[in-house]
């Protein structure tokens, strides 16, 4: 299992915009793949799931990816996050 934590620059956190980026984005891996806000927990291949969290500026969030292309995941998630939160 990978995982880094990341702390939300966009001024509106994960809305629906991103949050479908972020789904779209981690349906190309076979790791699952998963954020943490606090005690909540969302599969980023889920809308629903990754906008309950209700993630806002300045938040941190924990993602966790465990699977056959994690390495990967976990690289181009990080480039993800970068450029889009």
């Amino acid at each position: 299992m990978k995982e880094f934590v990341y702390k939300i620059k966009d001024e509106v956190g994960i809305h629906a915009r991103p949050a479908g980026l972020l789904v779209k984005f981690a349906t190309e891996f076979k790791s699952d793949i998963r954020l943490t806000k606090g005690e909540k927990e969302a599969d980023a291949k889920k809308i629903f799931s990754v906008m309950t969290l209700g993630v806002k500026c300045g938040d941190e969030v924990k993602i966790s990816i465990s699977g056959e292309d994690e390495e990967l995941a976990l690289e181009k998630l990080k480039q993800f996050f970068d450029e889009n939160l």
